[in-house]
């Protein structure tokens, strides 16, 4: 990675309007009544202009949509060898389609802002593997190679695979997902469903019909999966209760296991991307439906918060920037702290999105930011990488042990290689970005995890334990959310929906749901040398009074061995806790 310059830390000019200008302050200087700024922030973004045309792909180092990209970029590299004075190899020219792939401490972007810059420049520094040929094109070239890619992709559903008795026409598959199911449904939300068949009425549990299915398909009975593929298709639903529509995408992840990864059904689900200005929608409605990620947000912000007091510098390294909708609420927050606020410095680590453009969203939200910084006079500074997070090592950090550090991951590790399917002796990706996390020394480590057991290498429990993860997001969805509502199918289709087809469908390297449970992340933490924090009981209180005042009754949160954890009619969806490295003093 290349040297960082060091700049001066500057206050920042006078506030100019932005979405913080319509809000009330409802702050009282010490962060008991800190706002989460996260919907209001969501819903500035999507009247951004230039979201329109942009993609997102929920898993953008899959391989299989690395794969697919990779013949794209060999034909550019092969065009470009006669039109450009410098010659660019294969290897460099496929180099921005694998971006996140590369060797362990590859930094592919990195971008420094400082408020006293103007908003629209980035100092960045050039990646080890960009091509001559990509630096070359100008923007709208780049654009046309993006949509060109996208539409090849779309192409893919023309040429299904026929496979015996398990075949679909290619047409039906892909319209139906990609444009969902024209049955409609407001029956009760349940597991059992009744359809006539002749004078008699008989009654389908679609659950068991599923666990049953994915018994036959372990088993490679064809015979019977074809005909429980039948039964459960012809009673589940895209836009149906949660019990079908629940069932509508699990057997797609059945039929795309069948037809095999290296099928164009396969390929297709994987590899579409969902548009970001969907993929925001998405997200507002299920934070305004399900409280974990603003209850993550409030525990986070305030646990933040208190550890900065009487700190004149603040470091916050974030695995999994996602948009930095976190960071508003807390940046409001400080500049509302009694005597001022703390120098703020985010280190956002993501992910870089497929493409030529693949740190355009790490940097875009450097800029907005930086945009509410400056407006609520906080002094800030961000800095951008788009890499593997394993990779991320202390010196990439530029750690000053004058400020208060903060470690920071929301359900991200989940995405981390464990030591299942792994073809090389060492350390597993988690066991390494939880070391590097104990080498970095933080002030505190801020562990948030999506709890389950669908990691499993076995299909048929990896199936069983996914039913039953995705039956209660899918239940609380249908008691807090119309059945009609765009938003919700679009949440289930592309962001639910995905994830049921990677852990039903994949396996290996391109099986990237890997959750555990909080027990076992805690277990791991400790190995790793992490030490657990109890917690504080203002800050529990804070989040069950956010919850109890503002969400269904049904949403519980409560504490289990110095975890807070989220329930949903008892079963643990998320949980969050707090670390330092055991070798830290307590009370240092």
């Amino acid at each position: 990675m290349g040297e960082m310059p060091e700049e001066p830390l500057v206050l920042p000019e006078p506030a100019y309007p932005c979405f913080l200008s319509d809000l009330q302050p409802t702050l009282d200087g010490d962060g008991s009544s800190l706002d989460d700024l996260s919907l209001p922030y969501i819903a500035r973004l999507l009247m951004e202009d230039n979201l329109e045309d942009r993609f997102f792909y929920q898993y953008p180092d899959h391989p299989a949509l690395l794969r697919a990209q990779l013949p794209f970029a060999q034909i550019l590299a092969d065009d470009s060898g006669g039109g450009n004075s410098a010659s660019t190899s294969s290897s460099d020219a496929t180099a921005p389609a694998l971006s996140g792939s590369g060797a362990a401490g590859d930094i592919h972007t990195s971008a420094f802002l400082d408020v006293e810059q103007d908003q629209s420049k980035i100092v960045a520094f050039p990646s080890k593997t960009t091509s001559g040929f990509f630096k070359c094109l100008l923007p709208p070239d780049q654009e046309m190679l993006n949509l060109a890619f996208l539409k090849g992709m779309e192409e893919a559903k023309k040429f299904l695979p026929n496979n015996g008795s398990f075949a679909v026409e290619g047409e039906e598959v892909v319209d139906r997902v990609l444009a969902g199911g024209r049955r409609k449904s407001r029956r009760k939300a349940g597991t059992r469903r009744r359809r006539r068949s002749g004078d008699n009425d008989e009654m389908v549990d679609l659950q068991t019909l599923l666990l049953r299915c994915a018994q036959a398909v372990s088993n490679d009975d064809r015979r019977s999966t074809s005909e429980l593929l039948k039964q459960i298709k012809a009673a589940s639903s895209p836009k149906g209760d949660a019990a079908q529509r629940l069932a509508h995408y699990f057997v797609e992840g059945l039929e795309a296991r069948l037809a095999g990864t290296g099928s164009q059904l396969y390929q297709s689900l994987v590899a579409r991307p969902t548009m970001v200005v969907d993929f925001l929608k998405a997200q507002h409605l299920f934070m305004s439906a399900c409280c974990c990620k603003r209850v993550a947000y409030t525990f986070a912000n305030k646990t933040i918060y208190d550890a900065a007091a009487g700190k004149s510098r603040l470091h916050i390294v974030d695995y999994g920037l996602n948009y930095g909708v976190q960071w508003p609420g807390l940046l409001r927050a400080l500049a509302a702290r009694e005597g001022g606020p703390p120098e703020v410095r985010i280190t956002g680590i993501d992910l870089p999105q497929p493409g030529f453009h693949g740190d355009y969203n790490i940097h875009a939200t450097g800029r907005r930011l930086s945009s509410c910084a400056r407006m609520l006079g906080v002094p800030f500074k961000f800095r951008g990488i788009g890499a593997k997070r394993e990779t991320i090592k202390l010196e990439d950090l530029d750690i000053d042990r004058g400020e208060v550090l903060i470690v920071i991951s929301l359900c991200h590790f989940r995405n981390l290689m464990d030591e299942q399917d792994l073809g090389f002796a060492g350390p597993n990706p988690r066991d390494q970005v939880l070391g590097n996390i104990r080498e970095m020394r933080p002030d505190m480590f801020i562990h948030g995890i999506l709890n389950g057991s669908y990691g499993a290498t076995y299909f048929p429990t990896r199936f069983r334990e996914a039913l039953f993860h995705y039956s209660a997001q899918f239940d609380l969805l249908d008691a807090t959310v119309p059945r009609e509502s765009n938003e919700r199918m679009l949440l289930e289709s592309d962001i639910f929906g995905r994830s049921i087809l990677n852990v039903v469908a994949c396996e290996g390297a391109d099986r990237v749901e890997r959750p555990e449970i909080y027990k076992q992340w805690q277990l791991r933490n400790h190995r790793a040398g992490l030490r657990q924090l109890p917690l504080v009981p203002e800050v529990v209180q804070l989040v069950l009074d956010k919850v109890k005042d503002n969400y269904h009754k049904n949403f519980v949160v409560d504490v289990d061995q110095r975890w807070l954890v989220h329930r949903w009619k008892g079963r643990v969806l998320y949980a969050w806790s707090t670390w330092v490295a055991d070798d830290v003093a307590s009370g240092s």
